[in-house]
């Protein structure tokens, strides 16, 4: 991406990283309990004006702060990873929002088709490393597309549990940007209200049991009483695809490449 402004910070971990943590503290200070449009609007307008990307996967709950965004800038940064192994549902909304919301500066971020080549030639090593598949069609891309911004805007929440319960509105990421998480607080309940007071489209697959979308062979329907998550990479202990994991956590994948 152009045009993103002063270079974001890069995490040391040989260095204290005590600007970054002073920086995210006085946010927390003055935002920390701000609602979600007002964080964003604070964010986008005046912190981090023209340094701010959204991050969203055009899932199942993604037009709620696609949604807010367009509201404050629909020209700010949306950045979209195209796996290669998405449904052609998500693509088909996302371009459903695009054009709905009116949002004018939305990246579709792919792989290195190199790396693809290389690593996943049958393209199918979701099947046999899904930590790999998610390093080099997801972690990869995304970090080049992220150059040159100071923050990034996720849409976690803390009711999907595991790593991401009691998640903070603001933190440091892993690679001395801060990050914003402005529903982390948001029940379901708040969530299908903003969709029903803003009328917004629901992602297709919603209605077929898919309540949390991610890559085709490693997203499954949930069924009555699990979790929200519980379709993604059913059957092993993997949680998450790794975008919002430490940095550090994929060292020995690139070691051993």
């Amino acid at each position: 991406m152009s045009g993103a402004g002063a270079a974001a910070l890069r995490w040391d971990e040989s260095e204290p990283h005590q600007v970054l943590a002073e920086r995210v503290g006085d946010l927390l200070r003055r935002y920390g309990s701000a609602d979600a449009q007002v964080l964003l609007t604070a964010m986008i307008r005046r912190e981090f004006r023209g340094r701010i990307a959204l991050v969203s996967s055009f899932g199942a709950e993604a037009a709620v702060l696609l949604h807010m965004v367009a509201q404050i800038d629909p020209a700010t940064p949306v950045v979209f990873l195209n796996t290669g192994k998405m449904f052609g549902e998500t693509l088909r909304y996302r371009d459903t929002l695009v054009e709905r919301l009116g949002l004018s500066d939305v990246h579709t971020v792919t792989p290195d088709p190199q790396r693809i080549a290389d690593l996943d030639g049958d393209g199918v090593l979701w099947y046999g490393n899904s930590d790999m598949c998610c390093y080099i069609r997801k972690v990869e891309p995304l970090r080049r597309a992220l150059v040159g911004f100071d923050a990034q805007i996720s849409g976690r929440k803390g009711y999907h549990g595991g790593a991401r319960k009691g998640l903070p509105v603001i933190e440091a990421d892993s690679e001395g940007r801060v990050k914003l998480n402005p529903l982390a607080g948001w029940s379901p309940d708040d969530i299908n209200a903003y969709f029903e007071v803003h009328d917004l489209p629901r992602h297709p697959l919603v209605e077929d049991g898919f309540l949390s979308v991610g890559c085709m062979p490693c997203t499954d329907r949930v069924r009555p009483g699990e979790d929200v998550r519980a379709g993604r990479w059913r059957g092993s202990e993997k949680t998450e695809c790794g975008i919002h994991l430490p940095i550090g956590k994929w060292k020995s994948l690139d070691s051993g490449i």
